[in-house]
């Protein structure tokens, strides 16, 4: 077993930030009558109070999912190495600057009239709390340790993994 460490307020943001922007596509789920809906979506920016967020077309299920139940999980994970679970809510917004901001060519992909297209609106998620699971000293160390336990039978773990807590004052 790895190493345990909870993070709270600023540590947790940056575990966030390192994490969310460096795997970039997580599972982000709704809930609609009780059921988890999910679906792959990219997240765009975690911003310094680990708001995480989303370009969305105002049209799509989801966000109406995110009208009805503002609950949201999102699910984040790469390889063997890094996965992240966050849990919050979600708000829509339509403000042109910040979908200015977060806007990336690959979007046009589904906003055919670019960062002026009318459909484009864009999900806030507040994280309250989450989970992760990361190595401690990278890839090839993980890879280093993993050969090691094959070749010995010791288990020689890597990882560090917590909980996420984030206090806000609104």
């Amino acid at each position: 077993m790895g190493d345990h460490k909870n993070l709270t307020g600023t540590e947790a943001i940056k575990e966030i930030q390192k994490l969310a922007e460096e795997i970039k596509t997580c599972m982000f789920c709704t809930y609609e009558d009780g059921k988890l809906k999910a679906r792959p979506m990219s997240s765009q920016q975690v911003d310094d109070q680990g708001v995480i967020w989303f370009l969305s077309d105002k049209n799509s299920e989801k966000n109406k999912e995110v009208l009805a139940d503002s609950t949201v999980d999102l699910l984040y994970g790469q390889g063997n190495d890094k996965f992240l679970s966050l849990r919050g809510n979600a708000a829509l917004s339509f403000d042109k600057a910040k979908i200015k901001e977060l806007w990336t060519p690959i979007a046009k992909i589904w906003f055919k009239e670019g960062v002026d297209d009318p459909n484009v609106s864009i999900i806030k998620v507040t994280i309250s709390e989450g989970y992760y699971w990361d190595t401690k000293h990278g890839k090839v160390a993980e890879i280093a340790a993993m050969a090691t336990a094959l070749i010995t039978g010791k288990t020689m773990d890597d990882g560090i993994e917590g909980t996420l807590t984030l206090s806000r004052i609104d």
